[in-house]
């Protein structure tokens, strides 16, 4: 790093966030985490937030303006963790995530994976004409097909060989010699592996999957569901070194920032609300004092 980014790292910026962004060094970040405004869900009471605008197209220009800058500011190497909610107009699901994704991926963005973000604590809904929602998505971007991904960070327990498999016996395989289905009713089939399943397992878990399922958390200052500190650790470990600098564009109350810094990574937050500014300062400062 430079001297330029003396100024801003470990920072909570107030302002606009393309024009921020704007200000700072090119190739400065190695991983962006976010969760923008949702389109018409919440007044931010600033002349400059992005969600309140008229049509969903200005939405989502307003949004790839922001992205293009972080596009210059992620390391070739970086990742971009996008969450982004949808809205109904209507009566009609105007599908602004994948709208989003899509425009992304035209921009130049690479799109490495979509995410299902299960939220088991979702609010009710009095809606008798559809499926209740209760997830989200999240979006992992890259810049370049050769990106840092620590997939050890992340790993969640096997379930193969435990009471939750959905394998039909299953269960039974585990520690036993010539157990494993090779050696049973599919013996000879080329497609399987010619070893027990309970030593070729990694010892440290199964590669994180698509649906995570993390409620929805609360901070007693926002008034507000907030972005889960759990959601954001995730994308933190398996997309940022340690002591790498991770940015969020829509601090909010700053979860992104506070998660950063537990995990030894900088951080850098930026938000159009001062309010939102001090708060996320604020928390921030709490954590220092533990």
């Amino acid at each position: 790093m430079t001297d330029e980014t003396i100024n801003w790292v470990n920072s909570i910026l107030h302002g606009d966030a393309a024009n921020v962004l704007a200000e700072l060094p090119s190739s400065s970040v190695n991983c962006i985490v976010t969760s923008p405004p949702y389109y018409w869900q919440r007044d931010y009471s600033t002349p400059v937030q992005i969600g309140n605008e008229k049509t969903p197209e200005e939405y989502i220009g307003n949004l790839l303006t922001v992205f293009a800058e972080c596009h210059r500011l992620l390391n070739e190497d970086g990742t971009f963790w996008l969450n982004l909610g949808d809205k109904y107009q209507e009566g009609d699901l105007l599908g602004l995530p994948w709208q989003v994704a899509l425009a992304l991926k035209s921009q130049g963005w690479i799109l490495r994976s979509d995410i299902i973000w299960h939220k088991p604590n979702a609010m009710p809904s009095s809606v008798k004409n559809r499926p209740t929602t209760d997830h989200e998505y999240i979006f992992l971007f890259t810049k370049s097909s050769a990106y840092y991904y620590d997939a050890d960070a992340i790993r969640e327990p096997h379930v193969t060989f435990t009471p939750d498999s959905k394998m039909k016996g299953g269960r039974n395989h585990f520690g036993k010699v010539n157990g494993t289905p090779e050696a049973g009713k599919n013996a000879g089939n080329a497609n399987l592996h010619n070893g027990r399943w309970d030593q070729a397992f990694h010892p440290m878990g199964r590669n994180r999957r698509t649906v995570w399922n993390i409620p929805l958390s609360k901070f007693r200052e926002a008034h507000f569901a907030v972005f889960p500190e759990k959601l954001v650790e995730l994308c933190v470990l398996a997309g940022c070194p340690e002591g790498g600098i991770v940015l969020d564009p829509f601090i909010g109350s700053g979860t992104t920032a506070v998660v950063a810094q537990r995990l030894g990574r900088k951080y850098v937050g930026i938000d159009s609300n001062p309010k939102y500014c001090e708060m996320a300062q604020e928390r921030l400062r709490q954590l220092t004092l533990f």
